[in-house]
């Protein structure tokens, strides 16, 4: 019997939309300081932009989710490209608070509409049994690889045009992505009707399990660590990291300042993760799923607790980086990996979206509160404090968990 190929157009194309939409999404920490600096604003206020955001890409998930599976996986990316492009020219335009928080509903819903919860459903469904695992992987992986070029392609391009120019500039970026749908042949849609009567099923029966209750808790951390490093790292880094000295390795390398430094770190992290995330898709085929997941979420509460106790160096900046980035997107395919096995394929980007609602709570809080406790203590201590936590948290939640097909399960 001939093996199918693990690249298949599906998978390629959705790697591409992947990774401009998480490019984009993972630059914005880079805007913290000279959109705050433009307008006078405390950290606070663009803090909280970011925050509605992430929460709005929580929310419109399971929305992009359930529209997919019933109109169409192409038609709701295309909406979501035109939302998220959307967001971001008005965003550009903005000159308050408001107006950028605002727009920021926009820019969240257009994540969704790009991101995670749509393209694994649709490749999950694509993939045959053996290469589902790796082809989540491999997607997560290139959400990391936009994350390598997003922040370092930000910082670039402030350095030749203004913010309001950049964000037109990754605006018509994500609007381009829609010449590649054409190639995503997704999976024939069953009728309405029967997709609505199952829909309502495996959603109750979901909501009834305790296992899918603790995925839900669970993946709240993971949103929390990422959105809080994502948003506020570069600034971290600017404000609290020892001086680059003159004849170091990272002088040398170009790396002279503080505030390159915080967008190279974005950047390693994104490239150590697609070597992680490769990882986890490998190992998520051959071992449970549940007790990876506490793996990771152990090790991201050790890196985060051993990093804010020693002194924050330019070395010590870069080991992080690389070892959290090693296990940063780990969750996805491990997650929407565990959902498939327990719940099935048909409705995953349904089911997933709702989980995912839990971690977009976990990255409002993590981003808003870290500008709100700055601007309260003028550090990021406490706050880190607290991921701290939470990781451990997520860590044992995942133990009690059934990893058994439902429909075994109730045999």
């Amino acid at each position: 019997m001939q093996k199918s190929p693990l690249f298949t157009p599906v998978l390629i194309v959705g790697c591409l939309i992947i990774m401009v939409s998480f490019a984009i999404r993972a630059s914005f920490g880079v805007f913290q300081i000279p959109i705050a600096e433009e307008f006078g604003w405390l950290r606070a206020e663009f803090s909280l932009a970011i925050a509605i955001q992430n929460l709005a890409w929580g929310i419109g998930q399971p929305l992009f989710g359930a529209m997919a599976e019933k109109i169409g996986d192409r038609k709701a990316i295309i909406l979501g490209a035109v939302i998220y492009a959307l967001g971001l020219v008005l965003s550009a335009g903005a000159d308050t608070p408001v107006g950028h928080q605002t727009y920021a509903w926009l820019v969240g819903f257009g994540i969704a509409g790009t991101g995670f919860g749509v393209i694994l459903a649709v490749v999950a469904r694509a993939a045959s049994d053996d290469n589902r695992s790796m082809a989540l992987a491999i997607i997560t992986a290139a959400g990391s690889a936009g994350q390598i070029f997003g922040a370092p392609v930000a910082e670039y391009l402030l350095g030749m045009m203004s913010w309001q120019m950049v964000f037109c500039v990754f605006a018509a970026a994500i609007l381009s992505m829609i010449l590649t749908l054409p190639f995503m042949r997704a999976p024939v849609q069953a009728d309405r009707a029967e997709l609505e009567e199952a829909m309502g099923t495996i959603l109750l029966r979901a909501f009834k399990d305790p296992s899918y209750t603790l995925i839900f808790l669970g993946f709240f951390s993971c949103g929390y660590q990422l959105a809080f490093i994502t948003a506020h790292f570069p600034a971290f880094v600017t404000e609290m990291c020892g001086p680059i000295m003159a004849g170091s390795a990272l002088h040398n390398m170009g790396i002279t300042t503080t505030s390159a430094l915080g967008a190279v770190a974005i950047s390693l992290i994104g490239a150590a993760n697609v070597g992680g995330t490769l990882l986890a898709g490998w190992a998520g085929k051959r071992y449970s799923k549940k007790y990876l997941l506490a793996g990771v979420y152990t090790g991201r509460t050790i890196i985060a607790a051993v990093f804010i106790l020693m002194p924050i160096t330019p070395m010590s900046v870069i080991v992080f980086s690389v070892l959290m980035g090693s296990l940063w997107l780990a969750t996805v395919p491990l997650t929407s990996g565990l959902i498939a096995h327990i719940y099935g394929l048909r409705y995953m980007g349904t089911l997933y979206g709702i989980i995912f609602f839990s971690h977009q709570l976990g990255s409002f809080v993590g981003v808003w509160l870290g500008g709100r406790m700055y601007d309260a203590f003028g550090t990021y201590t406490t706050v880190w404090w607290i991921g701290v936590a939470v990781g451990a948290f997520s860590a044992i939640v995942h133990l009690p968990i059934r990893e058994k097909p439902v429909h075994l399960a109730a045999a």
